[in-house]
């Protein structure tokens, strides 16, 4: 089997801190596309609309690695294009990201609620990836891990594309030691501290995880904090790291974190509110460094409002 040769550089810039798409023309053995815009509307025509894909082509924004691609130009299997697709509109998140820390091969920031670590979705340049691209003026940072959207805190993101697989190591080797805070109901019946163990999975599609009969994959400590008001602070230290997982340990003991849209009840879609941010909050990451051996432990700046 012939091997793919690598990718040239993309001839584009990032774009509000986004990459450009990348395109390898496709092999064509039945001579099904005799020019490059034939190939194009059929691939996203249907998504953005044929009159798109031309107005697209006209204004010169399908690239190849020697410029703008004209529509007529004959099809080439294995050639490159690139283009920016056009990005969704975004409701500004109105906190910023900060940097807790930065040096030559990381950046820890504080990532506040609703912004979303990377693109995915309707956010795309509402993310803190691109925003710290833009910042920073680093175009190839990239997230060692991911934070929910609704959760605020540290996030390790990587300088080096060839640094990313070391930290990320760290991570899926549950090498790295993350303590968590909430603000969720007081209930002096709960005892505490405790340790939950159960199966946790998430339909694709489906807003809220669920708890399942089963050996367990999700295994969080919970020890109450403070309590006063009827609240309580409570810090949290998963072992494993599932899709909502503190969260739906929260609720399965009874403690629900304040203004989770999600659990108990799923709240109806609309606009944010951003004056009742979940109360959960990424404290402290902790780990070695994969490069130089050093213990590293870096806390948030960040504060949830509640008990005390």
């Amino acid at each position: 089997m012939r091997r793919r040769s690598k990718a040239p550089s993309s001839p584009l810039p990032q774009r509000l801190g986004i990459d450009p798409v990348r395109v390898r023309l496709p092999e064509d053995p039945e001579g099904g596309w005799a020019t490059v815009r034939e190939y194009l509307a059929g691939r996203y025509g249907a998504a953005v609309g044929a009159g798109r894909v031309e107005e697209m082509l006209r204004d010169g924004r399908f690239v190849g690695v020697d410029g703008p691609v004209g529509a007529d130009e004959p099809y080439v299997a294995g050639r490159y294009l690139w283009f920016h697709r056009d990005f969704p509109a975004e409701t500004p998140v109105p906190f910023e990201v900060a940097v807790v820390h930065r040096d030559e091969r990381i950046v820890v920031a504080d990532k506040p609620h609703f912004l979303a670590t990377m693109p995915r979705g309707r956010h795309v340049t509402e993310t803190a990836l691109a925003r710290l691209r833009r910042d920073l003026g680093l175009p190839f940072l990239q997230p060692a891990h991911r934070l929910d959207r609704l959760t605020a805190g540290l996030v390790l993101f990587v300088v080096r594309p060839e640094d990313r697989g070391a930290y990320q190591t760290l991570f899926r080797d549950r090498a790295v030691r993350k303590e968590y805070e909430a603000v969720a109901l007081y209930d002096p019946a709960v005892e505490l501290p405790v340790t939950v163990r159960s199966r946790i999975e998430k339909e694709r599609g489906v807003m809220a995880a669920r708890e399942v009969p089963g050996e367990p994959n999700a295994e969080s400590r919970i020890e109450l904090v403070e309590h006063a008001g009827g609240l309580g602070r409570y810090r949290l230290a998963p072992v494993t790291g599932r899709t909502h997982q503190l969260r739906v340990h929260m609720n399965a003991l009874g403690l629900p974190i304040l203004d989770d849209p999600v659990y108990p009840v799923v709240r109806e879609d609309g606009p944010e509110d951003f004056s009742r941010p979940l109360r959960l909050l990424a404290r402290t990451l902790e780990f070695t460094d994969p490069f130089t051996g050093d213990a590293r432990s870096f806390g948030s700046r960040l504060r949830l409002s509640g008990p005390c």
